[in-house]
Parts: C-alpha cells; structure tokens; sequence
C-alpha cells in the first residue's frame, strides 16, 4: 500500500499532523493507499508559499506560464494508463470512463495554454479629448480550490489551468474520498521545474484544513465545486476577508421529452445522463417529463433501456457503472426511494440496493407517480434514480422544469427548431442539451443558476473569473 505526501513550495512533504486518510476502493472495500490528513499548519506553509511566489509568477509572459501547462499535458498522456488505473480504484469508476477523464484532463491543460497570446484588456472611450482609457486585466492572486470526490482530476485541472495561466498560484485540496490520482500528478509536477510556490496540493478535513485555506488573509479567491451545504459554508468563511468565490454546487437537472420527440434519441439521451458515473454527475439528467401522448411509448423504452444497463467491477469493460462511492452515498440513495415509495411512487424497474457480494451498489431505478412538491423530484439523489412525469403543455411543462431550487443542467428532446428555441429562452438554467446526454464541453461556460453556483468554469469566461480590472485614466 502506497504512501502519499502533499507538495507544498515546490517539494513533496509529509503533513506537520503526522495524520493519515485511509482511502478506499468502494468496490473491494480495501484501503488502497494513504493521504496525508493536513492540519492548519499545513495550509498556512502552503498559501504564504503561494503568497510568495504570485508576484514574480505574474511577471512571466504568459506564454512562458503556458508551456508549464503544456509539459503537464505531456506528463498526463505519458502516464494516462496508469493514472487511469488509480482513478478507478480509488473512486469505483468504470475503467472506460476514468481513461476519458485522464485524457479530457490533458486536452484541458492544452486548451488553457492556447489562451496565453488571446486573453486581453480593452481600450474603452473617454469623454475627454486628451484622453484614453485603458482596462487591463490582471491575476487575482492567491486561489484556493477545492475539488469534489467525483471527477477529481479533471476538476483538479479546471482550477489549476485557468489560474496558473493567468499568473495566480494556487493551493488545491482534492477530496479525502479522491486524494490518490490527484498526488500522483504532483510526484509528476515535482520533476517539471515548476517555480517553487506557484502550485500546491494539500488534503485534510475541510473544518481544520479547508477552513484554514478559506479564512485566511492570503486568499484572494477560493473556487469550490461541491454540495449546496459546503457552497454555504465557503460563503459564510470567506465574508470576513470579502473574498471573492467562484461555486458550483448541486443540480436536479431536468429532461424534457416533447410529443414530436424521437423517442429513441430521448431514452438513450436520458439513460446515458442518468448512469453516467453511478449517477454522480452534478449536471446528471434527475428528472424527466414527457409528453403525455408518448409517455406510456417512453416508459417501455426506457424502462427496458435501464433494465438492461450492466454494473459491476470497474476493469470489466462491459459495465456501465460500478459501486457508489461509500456505503453512506448508497444508504442516502436507498432512502430517498423508500420515501418517494410511501409517498405514492411506483418503482418500475429498481429500486433497491443491488447484491453483488462487494460494493456499494444501487439498481438503475425508474419512477412513476411521484409528485412535483416530492424529494425525490425536488432534491438532488446523485444515483441511478429518475422520477419519470407526464405534462400536457409546453407553459405546464416549463413551469414544472423551473420548479426547483437548482439552476445548473436541463435538457430537451424535440424535432422542431421553434420549441427548441422557446425553451431555451424559458428555461431557467445555465446549460440546456437539445437531443443530446448531459455532458459539457471544455470551450463553453459551465455555470449554474440560483442554488447551484455563483460564477462558472470553462472556456473564455471560466479563464475571466482568474483575473480582476484595473482601469487607467491617461491624459496627455
């Protein structure tokens, strides 16, 4: 069993706690490796590393920061076998998938090293004649991300890219459930010559460590993706140093299937977003509404599609899914449905949690019957759950869509090009697939309304969301 360290100031190093995190394989139920369990001594030595280093990091070209992503791509694909390996041990995700994210991850540093020469200030009009107003645009400084269990390294790279780009340093911690793929990418970092300080990879608990990193006076910024509940408390951390935050929370994504619909777009469309990953995707499809005069030709389709998805080991290439990530993700899971159950659901196909001798598994489920006020169509499940919901309308169904505390996914399945374009005005969520799965693209802008977040990831106004204006007022 390996022994990790964190990387603080350009070196590998063991937490001052002399702690450990036991990291499971949720499939087998081993420890698979240990992390160091960092303490507030450890996220300080990291942020004044961090501090240091910032100022002479965003003296750099940005070209000269962006070769230093490049060479982390490089370092990925030349390890992408292995890396995937530990991806999947560590969280139970199938083998097909954890490869995907390795090399989705690298194309991200990639894609982030191309905005070096494109990012730019603007020249903005004066109302004086001898005058000329310049907007620059300039790092933030210290960023502090912390990433969720479910796609680790990717998020891990969706916080390091954008920032170390445009000249901040920053101090990552992965999850305690997922610190193992994210380490093994630092003892890579560690032979690439980064200036010491710049990046830092420190876990812990999030009330002794994480908290440290968000309260303190050195962070200028602190990125999250996570719950609701730790977006709250991020929010409650960083007000007394007015720290600036950029949240993705959770979703309850709805699916829209409308009568002119092909149905057999729709049921792999929806099926695809709700398996992908053991349905533990924030921007998951959680919720499907189908038109009343095809729902009962959707629920045979889609009722037999689930049926039909395959779970089990994460190295067996014909699986969909595998385990839940513990035993409590599968517990919440299960009671969720025992209640939409007693509250006059019916379990079509599912509905329990799987026997399969190792793991954390729960069934492909599908509901009917549920409520619109219901949990189990209000609140995020994060599992292989959907509630499944006739409409008559196009202004019902919207409502009924809208209906939620989330704002981050929705998705619509529709021949016709004018319900496609009244829906996506109507619909009232930061991302909407049209006749496709719930999946982004590293070149949009993924960001979520109300409850799910505040600002965003991704492309052009993902890379903004590291930088802060100063404007000059010039006259001659």
């Amino acid at each position: 069993m390996k022994t990790y360290q964190q990387f603080i100031n350009g070196r590998l190093v063991d937490s001052h706690s002399k702690e450990w995190i036991e990291v499971e394989n949720p499939f087998t139920g081993e420890i698979i490796a240990l992390a160091p369990k960092g303490d507030a001594d450890d996220a300080n030595e990291a942020l004044e590393a961090a501090s240091k280093s910032q100022t002479s990091w965003a003296a750099r070209a940005s070209s000269e920061r962006a070769n230093y992503l490049r060479r982390m791509a490089e370092l990925i694909r030349a390890n992408r076998t292995e890396l995937a390996e530990i991806l999947a041990q560590e969280q139970a995700k199938v083998i097909g998938l954890a490869q995907v994210e390795i090399d989705f991850t690298a194309d991200y540093f990639d894609y982030y090293a191309g905005w070096a020469r494109i990012y730019e200030g603007e020249i903005i009009n004066s109302d004086r004649t001898d005058e000329n107003m310049l907007l620059f645009r300039k790092p933030i400084g210290v960023v502090v991300g912390i990433c969720p269990w479910n796609f680790p390294f990717f998020v891990m790279a969706r916080k390091v890219a954008p920032a170390l780009l445009t000249g901040c340093s920053i101090v990552l911690k992965p999850s305690s459930n997922t610190p193992v793929t994210t380490f093994r990418f630092a003892e890579l970092v560690a032979s690439l010559g980064l200036p010491k300080g710049v990046l830092n990879f420190v876990s812990g608990s999030g009330k002794i460590l994480g908290n440290t990193l968000v309260r303190s006076n050195l962070t200028d910024m602190v990125t999250l993706t996570g719950s609701v509940e730790a977006g709250q408390e991020i929010i409650a951390a960083s007000a007394e140093n007015i720290t600036k935050v950029s949240l993705e929370l959770g979703g309850k994504a709805p699916a829209i299937v409308f009568a002119d619909a092909d149905i057999d777009i729709a049921v792999k469309g929806i099926l695809d977003s709700r398996v992908i990953f053991s349905g533990q995707v924030c921007n998951c499809a959680e919720r499907a509404y189908v038109h009343r005069s095809v729902f009962d030709r959707f629920i045979d389709k889609f009722v037999a599609a689930m049926r039909a998805v395959k779970y089990g080991d994460p190295f067996d290439k014909t699986a969909v899914y595998s385990s839940q990530i513990d035993k409590s993700q599968q517990t919440k899971i299960d009671e969720m449905v025992i209640r939409a159950v007693d509250a006059g659901a019916q379990v079509l196909t599912g509905g329990r949690k799987a026997d399969t001798g190792s793991g954390y598994f729960y069934e492909p489920t599908v509901l009917v019957g549920a409520r619109q006020d219901s949990e189990i169509v209000q609140k995020e499940v994060f599992g292989p759950v959907i509630p499944v919901l006739p409409f008559d309308d196009y202004d019902e169904v919207i409502g009924l869509a809208n209906d939620c505390e989330y704002g981050l996914t929705s998705s619509i399945f529709t021949t016709n090009i004018n319900t496609v374009m009244w829906a996506i005005k109507d619909l009232k969520f930061g991302e909407t697939y049209v006749n496709r799965e719930n999946f982004e693209g590293m070149q949009g802008f993924h960001a979520g309304w109300r409850k799910s977040g505040i600002g965003g990831a991704d492309g052009k106004h993902g890379l903004m969301e590291y930088l802060q204006t100063q404007v000059a007022y010039i006259r001659f």
